[in-house]
């Protein structure tokens, strides 16, 4: 089976630099759940960036991959929900999200994305 090319991140839509995270966190706009918070701000790009974080208060290496792999797959599956472009996202995992499942982080990131795009 192979995974469409349209469903998948690209290399530069994905934010690593702790520059580019700390400037969301600055110049953003945030919004919480119970299980995730999201920052969204405004790029220069034409393209939807993406960023996720999982603290050390959530748990140990094993449950913050875990984590980070849910919140990575139920963005990865919405994506096309996003109506805006030359945006900014960042989700941060809250410490309830370590005993969620997969339906309930899909559930929390939509709603969301949902409040971001108002």
């Amino acid at each position: 089976m192979q995974v469409q090319a349209s469903l998948s991140l690209q290399k530069g839509a994905k934010i690593r630099k702790n520059k580019e995270f700390k400037k969301i966190y600055s110049r953003g706009k945030s919004y919480a759940n119970k299980l995730l918070v999201l920052y969204i701000a405004n790029n220069k790009e034409d393209k939807t960036k993406v960023g996720f974080s999982v603290s050390k208060k959530v748990g140990k290496a094993v449950v913050r991959n875990r984590v980070k792999r849910l919140i990575r797959e139920a963005y990865r599956l919405n994506q096309d929900k996003i109506k805006k472009r030359g945006v900014s996202l960042v989700f941060i995992a809250r410490n309830r999200a370590k005993d969620a499942n997969f339906i309930e982080i899909e559930k929390a990131l939509l709603d969301l994305l949902k409040k971001g795009q108002k």
